[in-house]
């Protein structure tokens, strides 16, 4: 019987191992995206690497639940999530052109423009409305477009010392 365990749990490993040598590559750059660090020699990239591991330990964790599901849209899924997670609590992203844009906008773009997950998908991940999802989306595209100022620390829609700006309705539930 342990044999079997043995066995089943080096073929999750494979499995797992295969993956990641397949996603992990452009799952770092989303995560490098998100965080906003510089370009830097691989293995530089410490809290895009964080953040990428700790989402990949949790797709782990529940690879034996994923049941034929897409494991690259649960690390993705993870990896957002995640991200939301700190920009809350730490400091913005910084680094490259995306740095205008407050972490829920720098996040929707990413997972819009980069990542090409669809308008609900995206509101159903960040548990908010398509909608709202839209209006940040087109916000960020035209901040970027004017190639504005950098985010200050007052006005409506800018980051503030508490933390990123949100609108009412802006809320991301891990």
């Amino acid at each position: 019987m342990a044999e079997r365990a043995t066995h089943r749990d080096r073929l999750r490993a494979l499995e797992f191992e295969a993956f990641v040598a397949g996603a992990g590559g452009r799952l770092l750059h989303t995560a490098t995206l998100l965080t906003g660090e510089p370009s830097q020699p691989p293995g530089a990239y410490v809290r895009a690497e964080a953040l990428l591991r700790a989402a990949l330990t949790r797709t782990y964790a529940d690879w034996d639940r994923l049941h034929g599901g897409d494991p690259y849209d649960r690390a993705r899924r993870e990896l957002a999530l995640r991200f939301a997670r700190e920009a809350r609590r730490h400091q913005r992203p910084r680094g490259g052109v995306l740095d205008r844009l407050t972490p829920i906008e720098r996040l929707v773009l990413v997972l819009r423009m980069y990542e090409e997950v669809g308008e609900e998908q995206t509101a159903a991940l960040l548990g908010l409305p398509a909608d709202r999802i839209r209006a940040v989306c087109a916000r960020a595209v035209a901040t970027l477009r004017a190639g504005g100022p950098r985010r200050g620390a007052t006005g409506r829609g800018q980051a503030s010392a508490a933390g990123p700006a949100s609108a009412p309705g802006d809320r991301v539930t891990p």
